[in-house]
This record gives C-alpha cells, structure tokens and sequence, in this order.
C-alpha cells in the first residue's frame, strides 16, 4: 500500500471514530468547559502511561502546547455549539473548516491561493447554507460553531507542521498537556463572556464518568493518533475537507439516537449531497492528481 494510499485509510478511521464525538457531547451531561477539561485530562493520563515523557527540543514542545491550546479552545467552542443547539447543527458547523482551510493555509505557508480547493470548500458552504434553512432558529449555536470551525482549521494547519519529525503518540500527549493548562487558564474568561446554566467544575461520575473514559480513549487517543498519522502524508486541506463527513455519520446517529430527524426537509438532503461531493472530488483530485490523472494546482 503506497503512502498515499495509507493516508486515506488512516484517515477515513479517524474520520468514523469523530462521528461519535457529538454524540458524546449530548450525552455527556456536563457544562462544555468541563467536558474538554476531564477529555483532555483522561487523555494526557492514558498516554502517560503508554508513552512516558518523551523528549524533544524545546521549541518543539512550545510548538505542540500551542496547537493543544487551539484544539482546547474548538472543542469548548464545539461543545458550546452543541449545547446552545443540537448534535446536529455542532457538526455541521464543523463542515466549513475546508472553506477555512482553504483560506489559511496558503497565508500561513506563504503559497498561492488554489482556486480549485476553494471552489470545493465553496460547494461545502453551500452545503451548509442549504441546511441551515432548516435550522435558522439556532442562529446562537450557529455562530458558536462557525468560530470553532475557523479555529480547528489554524489548529490542523500548525499541527502539519509541528508535529514534524515526532512520534504521533507524543505529539498528542504534549498537545493535552498544553490544552489542558489552557483550558483552565481561558476557562473563567469563556464562563464570564458565556455564564453557564449547568454546575461548573464537577466531579464526573456513573454514566458522565464512563462516558468521559470512552471519549478519551477513542475519540481521542485513538482518533487523533490516526490524524496526525494521515497529515504525514495528506495536504491539511485534504484533511480537513475529509472531515466534512463527520457531520454525515454523526447525523445518521443522532437521527436514530436523539430523534433529531423529525423536521428534516428536502433542502437538508441537497446539503448533505453537497458536502459529499465536495470530499469525493477532493480525494479524487489528490489520488489521481498524483499519478498524473487528474487536475493540479
């Protein structure tokens, strides 16, 4: 299997693994804050004991505690957005991050702009808007997840390039070290702009607890391990325009879990075929345009 080959598979598991991260964050009955504070928490003590404390320079750790302070920030803002809506409208937020992607990655890595990649990022938005006709009522949620999904973005684009040169398990334990210090720094800030009906900084127990335990282990642990394997050899734009169909499969399971499928109408299904076609014609483009077969930039 080439490298390229093994980058999609990689990453299509991270992808289904991720399905399940909305879904946690309804069942989880904790405040958002909270949820990222024990996620990050379990996750740093299961790579401890898997991986020790590695070491690598020490602008590299910098670099890896400040990607772990973007991811710390999206998952409060994911959650938030999950909170103040539904599982559904969180994920599909989460759609727009190729259109952001798109966007940054070029400033940041100083290369030109490829229309190509924001023209798909462009049917995704579309996408998007075609769902969000069902769902306008939802307008808080919405904005909440719009900045998350802008901030995941310039975490995937650091994390290409920080998380060069370092063994996959360390990168993601020093990333929940620096997001989990983080978190507990910016959390006050984000509870006094954002006051929280539910208890703040609770002790998790029966179904939150295992539930927590579940959500570190494999929609962490197991899901961003597989991630940054597949940035090692994927474009971030194509990493995170794949993402675009996490919303697909959480949806299905929150149809059937939560029920939340009573009001979907006929545009809902146009924005989901739009998101589709949006990932198919990017892998189509980055599979075949590196044998030759297809467009470049």
């Amino acid at each position: 299997m080439n490298e390229t080959k093994q980058g999609f598979v990689q990453l299509h598991l991270s992808v289904l693994l991720a399905g399940f991260t909305g879904l946690f964050g309804r069942l989880i009955t904790l405040n958002e804050v909270d949820i990222v504070w024990y996620r990050m928490l379990f996750t740093t003590c299961i790579l401890l004991v898997f991986t020790g404390l590695p070491r690598i320079t020490r602008r590299k750790f910098l670099q890896l505690c400040g990607c772990g302070a973007l991811l710390g920030f999206h998952w409060i803002l994911f959650y938030g957005s999950i909170k103040a809506s539904n599982v559904s409208i969180g994920v599909i937020c989460f759609s727009l991050i190729g259109f952001f992607t798109a966007i940054f990655e070029p400033m940041i890595f100083k290369r030109r702009f490829s229309w190509v990649e924001l023209s798909f990022a462009l049917i995704t938005v579309a996408g998007v808007l075609c769902i969000f006709s069902l769902d306008a009522r939802y307008r808080y949620g919405i904005a909440i997840g719009i900045v998350s999904s802008a901030v995941c973005a310039l975490y995937a684009i650091c994390n290409k390039k920080a998380s060069l040169g370092v063994r996959s398990r360390t990168v993601l334990m020093y990333q929940m070290m620096g997001g989990l210090v983080a978190v507990s720094i910016i959390a006050p800030l984000y509870l006094l702009i954002f006051p929280s009906s539910q208890p703040v900084l609770i002790i998790p127990e029966g179904s939150n607890l295992w539930f927590m335990l579940c959500h570190a282990l494999f929609c962490t642990v197991a899901m961003y391990i597989l991630q940054i394997m597949a940035l090692k050899r994927l474009s971030a734009f194509t990493v995170n325009l794949t993402y675009n169909l996490e919303p697909c499969y959480t949806i299905i399971l929150a149809f059937i879990i939560f029920g939340e499928g009573r009001e979907i109408n006929f545009s809902f299904y146009v924005g989901i075929c739009l998101i589709l076609l949006s990932v198919i014609l990017q892998t189509m483009k980055v599979y075949y345009g590196k044998n030759g077969f297809l467009l470049s930039r």
